[in-house]
């Protein structure tokens, strides 16, 4: 079997595919991302204090970009950080304050951002939340939604401008293979309707951040940016093993290592491959299909809905941000 079939063969059959055996297999028709690759360049990661963001952050820094980390917490940053720098020697990393399910804590955070740095040549949003009950935020959106999609959403509009001004640049938004499973729902986005199911609501997140990196990509074609989802595959991470305890406890010896799961967004921050298409959705370095089944297939006027319900709620261009192009 040639290397791409036993690819596909892999992706389908997905327990071997999104485990650590998967990516043992795929990695061996890999190169390397040269040293130095990113010298010059600024990468910002959310979710950058634990798990794959941690590991995003980290590989990026030993490829020689300057490192700035989107926290929540100072504290769990700071000790993020000192880590990056003692394992890679690579003293540019810097701490942001910014809770993600906050949107006034995202203008602050951008705001702030924008005064201390004049490039931002990655942007990942890797940043996550699987609540166990719905919950919502300070300003009234329930926090799955607002932390996986709506943060991102703002904090993508408010640097778009930054991004194009360091063009070419790469936006890059962490996805989850659970997103198979879910059809949009444009009706309910806040899981506002019959029981509250964490993971499917978590899925659901994702569904959303895909179509949303595929809208982006159309707005910002000629800019400069280009815009990438990926999913990591199935990764031993903090927010796996306390949001799904059972599973991890089953699949626990297969499970990926955070930087197996961090290689494709390296790879597509760094390699020169995935800079010359956009819209794309990716795992283990290949571009993979966005639905498996047909049903799960959404209309152009649910994307149509999503884009304008995000812009409705996150108020995008208040605070005299400079409106993007349509």
């Amino acid at each position: 079997m040639d290397g791409s079939l036993l690819d596909t063969a892999l992706d389908f059959t997905v327990l071997p595919g999104y485990t650590s055996i998967g990516y043992r297999i795929r990695e061996r028709s890999w190169n390397a991302l040269p040293a130095g690759s990113m010298d010059g360049k600024l990468v910002l990661v959310s979710g950058a204090t634990s798990g794959i963001g941690l590991a995003a952050a980290e590989g990026f820094a030993s490829l020689g970009a300057s490192i700035r980390l989107l926290a929540r917490s100072e504290q769990r940053g700071e000790r993020a950080r000192k880590r990056i720098t003692a394992q890679t020697g690579n003293r540019d990393v810097r701490v942001g304050r910014c809770d993600l399910s906050e949107l006034e804590s995202v203008r602050d955070f951008v705001a702030g951002f924008r005064v201390e740095e004049s490039q931002l040549d990655v942007l990942v949003n890797d940043a996550g939340a699987m609540p166990p009950k719905r919950a919502l935020s300070s300003e009234g959106v329930e926090l799955t939604f607002a932390t996986n999609v709506l943060g991102p959403f703002l904090l993508t509009s408010l640097l778009a401008p930054l991004l194009a001004s360091s063009a070419p640049s790469r936006v890059l938004n962490v996805s989850s293979g659970g997103m198979y499973f879910q059809r949009l729902n444009v009706d309910d986005l806040q899981s506002e309707r019959g029981s509250f199911r964490a993971p499917s609501a978590y899925a659901h997140s994702k569904r959303a951040q895909v179509v949303l990196s595929e809208l982006w990509a159309q707005r910002l074609v000629g800019s400069g940016i280009v815009v990438h989802a990926m999913h990591p595959g199935w990764v031993d991470t903090p927010g796996l093993r306390s949001s799904l305890p059972r599973f991890h406890r089953l699949v626990g010896p297969l499970l990926r290592t955070p930087a197996q799961g961090a290689d494709t967004i390296l790879w597509l921050g760094a390699a020169e491959a995935p800079a010359h298409t956009t819209g794309r959705f990716w795992h283990d370095r290949r571009v993979r299909a966005t639905h498996r089944v047909p049903w799960t297939r959404e209309s152009a006027a649910d994307r149509a809905r999503l884009w304008s319900e995000c812009e409705r709620l996150s108020a995008p261009h208040e605070r005299g941000a400079p409106p993007l192009a349509r």
